[in-house]
């Protein structure tokens, strides 16, 4: 991890990167899988992307060192909020096929208790839905720095999920009632293509990218 950091620092065409473990829940989790990595880079161009992931020392490194990767190359469709004080994604309008979810989050320390004790249920509901088709909790650091990550097969399952009463509704409620978050974004993705397997398969019906 440290040393992935000097690569994406001197990789010009890099607009914004994170290095992330895992969590073992299928939503926010404090519970690492030491097993599972995630890069989270931003490109030009979808043919940088394609190159970089490739081609570039960093992810040859990672890819010599693992049993199994798996890449998603994404197009923004919509984006609120900051990361690290940026706005890392620049959105477009095209939301066809599959799309994925990603929200960041980084949780005040005096609610880190209510957050926790909230998070089950929400994990639980996520892994239920019959419409996902892929969901994992990464972060930056533990307990305080989140990001949950899902894909599903168009933009009108993840908005049901969205807007269906439960723990992941009163959870959103609870937030923005109580300031949970010093910094939150929430994006939404067109998943362009894919590369690589997860588990032996791919989670996603969509056609494979060429090795």
């Amino acid at each position: 991890m440290g040393r992935a950091r000097l690569d994406f620092r001197a990789m010009p065409d890099c607009t914004f990167w994170k290095l992330c473990g895992s969590g073992s829940g299928q939503g926010f989790t404090p519970r690492p899988n030491t097993a599972v990595w995630a890069i989270l880079a931003c490109w030009p161009d979808a043919d940088t992307a394609r190159h970089r992931v490739a081609d570039s020392p960093v992810y040859r490194r990672w890819s010599a060192r693992a049993q199994e990767a798996w890449t998603l190359f994404l197009a923004p469709i919509s984006a609120r909020g900051r990361w690290a004080g940026q706005a890392p994604f620049r959105p477009g309008r095209d939301a066809r096929g599959p799309v994925a979810a990603l929200t960041r989050a980084t949780i005040r320390p005096r609610h880190l208790a209510r957050f926790w004790a909230a998070e089950p249920g929400i994990s639980a509901r996520i892994g239920a839905d019959p419409a996902v088709a892929f969901k994992i909790g990464i972060g930056e650091l533990p307990w305080l720095h989140q990001v949950t990550f899902s894909v599903w097969p168009d933009a009108a399952s993840m908005a049901r999920f969205a807007r269906r009463d439960g723990p992941h509704a009163a959870a959103i409620r609870a937030v923005r009632d109580g300031d949970w978050f010093a910094e939150e974004l929430y994006a939404r993705f067109r998943v362009v293509s894919e590369a690589g397997s997860w588990r032996g398969a791919s989670p996603i019906l969509f056609p494979r990218e060429a090795a």
